[in-house]
């Protein structure tokens, strides 16, 4: 299929300018002013009007396929993405089986080539069973089919282990993505231990179970000169020991996710949807992972899109199960409250969910210009909608952001230059 887009504001160069977009054979074949529809299979007329961006590409979601379907199946999960504009994902290993050897890697790539819209790259398990303890897995046996490593759900408990992973991985350029949480500092918690926790007599999960391993890991990466990832940082010393180990030259790179950014521990209420891991932090937290956005310290912004049961989800903040969804809300949360708001620019947000992803993990695109893969979304930034769950696509419904009045919808998303989400 060729596809002509007109009077679009495409995104190049770091920035915005109005151009025709023509695409041909998987690639752009050609960018400029008033390109002629002749030879296109279909033409979309932006009148100015609509913003043509990279494809988005979250490196931190659960499809939860092989062993938990009934939250949500790799079709699903696609689906719910693909429809908000991404042409890539990265799916976590908290799985049955866990992908801790080539083998159980394949049950999950098998369902992947067979159900996926989009783009799917799977994390494989930093060690065996995804544990965090005992012993690591066969890096070099996994790498060619696995995006990079993780015990997502989990840390990495002993400094020994984690170096002994660092090593290899180093050895083999492979990137470690590190779920950072020490067991012995949880001590039953559920919720940030802050005001809403004291107040209402919950037990908290203190900012050190944290940003301690956080504090380890960015030595160890030093050490050994690992790429090394840190999952859905909630602490302002989290970014604070980012910021020093990047000045220092240590290969590290980091995330958060959307309502860590736009929510702290005083929006709580007595409601699974408000419960995930880490949880929401204090104010002073949310307001140092802004400024970690604003000057770089956070490269990405990544849902950890984690869907559970109605059941699962409906036991408060003390019973329910760990976990949000996040695909289908991402973006316009993030430019309804950081763009609009002035906070960070249009630019910048493009470039923290559709480029930086790529550039880290070292996925194709992320780029517009003549020769590019076309994997591309095309936004409309004057739709306004309210967040109703049980319009998702996803499996998932527990979301924060219930209710929410937001600005900004994906109409268009093409991979590879075929359209496989349409909403023009």
């Amino acid at each position: 299929m060729s596809l002509l887009i007109k009077n679009a504001r495409i995104y190049t160069g770091g920035t915005f300018k109005k151009s025709d977009v023509f695409i041909k054979n998987s690639k752009i074949h050609s960018l400029g002013p008033s390109i002629s529809a002749d030879g296109a299979d279909r033409v979309f007329d932006c009148k100015d009007k609509y913003f043509l961006i990279p494809g988005f590409v979250d490196v931190h979601v659960h499809l939860r396929e092989p062993g938990f379907s009934y939250k949500e199946t790799i079709k699903s999960g696609t689906m719910a993405a693909v429809k908000a504009g991404y042409t890539a994902v990265c799916s976590m290993p908290n799985l049955n089986p866990a992908p801790d050897s080539p083998e159980n890697l394949k049950v999950q790539t098998d369902i992947i080539e067979r159900d996926a819209v989009i783009d799917v790259f799977p994390f494989a398990a930093i060690t065996k069973g995804r544990k965090g303890t005992g012993e690591c897995v066969d890096f070099r046996s996994m790498k060619k089919d696995a995006i990079g490593f993780s015990d997502d759900g989990t840390g990495v408990q002993t400094e020994e282990l984690m170096a002994q992973a660092m090593k290899q991985c180093a050895e083999e350029n492979c990137i470690i993505s590190a779920h950072c949480e020490v067991n012995s500092l949880l001590r039953g918690g559920y919720i940030h231990d802050g005001e809403y926790c004291r107040r209402n007599h919950h037990k908290g999960i203190c900012s050190e179970s944290e940003w301690a391993q956080i504090e380890r890991d960015c030595r160890l990466a030093e050490e050994t000169g690992c790429r090394y990832h840190v999952c859905h940082i909630s602490t302002k010393e989290s970014v604070d020991i980012i910021r020093k180990a990047k000045a220092r030259g240590v290969r590290v790179t980091c995330e958060t996710g959307p309502h860590y950014l736009t929510m702290c521990d005083r929006d709580l209420q007595e409601h699974g949807r408000f419960k995930m891991n880490p949880p929401l932090r204090a104010e002073e937290d949310m307001l140092a992972l802004l400024a970690g956005v604003k000057d770089g310290t956070v490269d990405v912004i990544a849902t950890d899109h984690a869907p559970h049961s109605a059941e699962e989800k409906s036991k408060g903040l003390e019973k329910s199960a760990m976990g949000v969804v996040g695909l289908e809300t991402a973006f316009p949360v993030l430019y309804t409250k950081l763009v609009k708001t002035g906070i960070i620019t249009l630019e910048r947000l493009v470039e923290m969910m559709a480029v930086k992803p790529r550039e880290i993990f070292k996925i194709d695109g992320g780029v517009i210009k003549e020769g590019e893969t076309a994997d591309l979304c095309l936004l409309d930034l004057e739709k306004e909608w309210v967040v109703h769950p049980e319009e998702f696509v996803s499996m998932g419904r527990a979301t924060p952001f219930e209710n929410w009045k937001l600005q900004g919808e994906n109409l268009l998303t093409i991979l590879r230059g075929e359209i496989v989400y349409e909403a023009i």
